[in-house]
């Protein structure tokens, strides 16, 4: 996993992006991460992960959202 960013979604929980290959597929992943009772970052259940070639329309997709 090739972390690229975090960014914050509350005092507990973070989104990580991340650059993953699963068997022989380059994927982009985006999942939600939560500070267990121990105090260590855990990946929870709440994500996407998708094809790296489809970026760019996830791109165009987020940039439509945000003129919205």
């Amino acid at each position: 996993m090739a972390l690229i960013t975090q960014v914050p979604k509350n005092s507990r929980e973070e989104f990580r992006v991340s650059r993953d290959d699963s068997q022989g597929h380059d994927l982009n992943n985006i999942r939600v991460f939560f500070i267990s009772k121990d105090g260590e970052m855990l990946p929870g259940k709440q994500g996407v992960a998708f094809k790296a070639e489809l970026l760019p329309e996830f791109i165009d997709a987020l940039n439509k959202a945000e003129a919205a």
